[in-house]
């Protein structure tokens, strides 16, 4: 699964092909999560609290990109680095 993004220890991947809703997954530490990129929300997993208001505060300022990401992922192209949070 490529790494689209990395920033504060949580790492952003996208998977080639996965299922709908559009989304990324989130990983910080033994946690891990699914974001929907369209409402930026969890639809599977979990995050404490700090992570995922990091997360979703970088996603809201790159939902273009991830949406453009999902769909090169979508046609199995390479997908872009997302600058991390900073």
């Amino acid at each position: 699964m490529p790494e689209i993004s990395r920033f504060f220890g949580i790492t952003i991947k996208m998977f080639y092909g996965d299922h709908a809703p559009p989304h990324f997954h989130a990983e910080y530490g033994d946690e891990a999560a699914l974001i929907d990129i369209r409402n930026l929300t969890v639809f599977a997993g979990r995050l404490s609290p700090r992570a995922k208001g990091l997360v979703i505060e970088w996603a809201s300022l790159h939902q273009q990109e991830l949406m453009a990401d999902w769909e090169r992922a979508q046609s199995q192209q390479q997908l872009n680095w997302i600058p991390p949070l900073s």
